[in-house]
């Protein structure tokens, strides 16, 4: 028998049929009373009779979302929650501890997604594949102005750090098998860009993505992102994750720098000042010698542990 104690901690509310779910649809929540109610009819109506479990974490919102989600009692529901703010990340992965389907759906409660899609995007997944990913490349897409040229940047450098193509880096609607987040699921972060790190691990193990596209959009209630910080802190993110995956991917390009620098400030001390910058030189190429012992230490030690 399940303690009083107990419930309040687990804080689940649930209602399922007997039958497993083909998919499981994960919706992380925070403060989006203004379209809840209208994305929630929408994705039920849209969906129909799909075989699919709807997973609802509230997380830690402080408007009135939970009222929304406590008298929301339609579909294959769950209802989760978390007593404070925690994340993004925190919320679907929270999500997917509790979802009994092996393909996980991700999607927004703001109303920017064509959640219509989900079934497409679902019978897209092949054993080929890992991810299914819903690139905000089509007809009708709504991006904000101040986001565009971040979004452009991040994308660009994933590109290169990946050696791939990738359309759309961190779009909310996707859908990946269970076990290929279980795998990374230590790396995740808490945060907006959980859907940035899975695509760049999937990425950089030489798994395979069908991008597709979709609309996109405009938001109802206000935007949780803030452009400056959280491009910062993407950047940091997309180093961070191909460091951990692909190590010379950035110690190479690092290192060959620094070894040009160097002999450049050779050269200008020896055409261009009465005296030699040789031992400057000398620093600045004996630097980039060991960052290139350090990268290629890391990507052996990466490869040995991933045998």
């Amino acid at each position: 028998m399940t303690s009083k104690k107990q419930q309040k901690s687990n804080n689940i509310s649930m209602k399922q049929s007997n039958d497993k779910p083909e998919y499981s649809i994960i919706i992380p929540i925070y403060n989006e009373e203004a379209g809840l109610s209208h994305c929630l009819e929408e994705l039920i109506e849209k969906l129909g009779a799909e075989p699919y479990e709807l997973i609802l974490v509230n997380d830690g919102s402080t408007d009135g979302t939970a009222e929304i989600i406590r008298n929301f009692d339609k579909g294959n529901l769950i209802h989760l929650t978390h007593e404070f703010n925690r994340g993004y990340g925190a919320a679907i992965k929270t999500g997917i501890s509790h979802s009994s389907s092996e393909i996980i759906v991700i999607t927004d409660a703001d109303g920017t997604y064509p959640n219509e899609e989900i079934p497409r995007l679902v019978n897209l997944l092949n054993d080929e594949h890992s991810m299914v990913v819903g690139s905000r490349t089509g007809d009708n897409v709504r991006i904000p102005f101040l986001r565009r040229l971040p979004k452009l940047i991040l994308n660009k450098l994933a590109d290169y750090l990946t050696r791939s193509k990738i359309p759309d880096l961190n779009s909310g609607l996707r859908v990946i098998r269970k076990e290929v987040v279980m795998k990374f699921y230590n790396i995740l972060p808490d945060s907006f860009s959980l859907t940035t790190t899975i695509t760049l691990a999937v990425l950089t193990n030489n798994m395979q993505i069908i991008y597709t596209p979709i609309n996109y959009y405009k938001r109802k209630g206000n935007s949780k992102i803030r452009p400056i910080n959280d491009t910062l802190n993407f950047v940091q993110l997309i180093i961070r994750t191909v460091l951990y995956f692909e190590p010379l991917r950035i110690f190479i390009p690092f290192s060959a720098g620094l070894f040009i620098l160097g002999i450049l400030v050779y050269l200008f001390g020896l055409f261009f000042l009465p005296y030699s910058l040789d031992i400057t030189s000398s620093i600045i190429i004996s630097t980039a010698i060991i960052v290139l012992t350090v990268g290629m230490l890391a990507d052996l030690i990466d490869k040995k542990l991933s045998r």
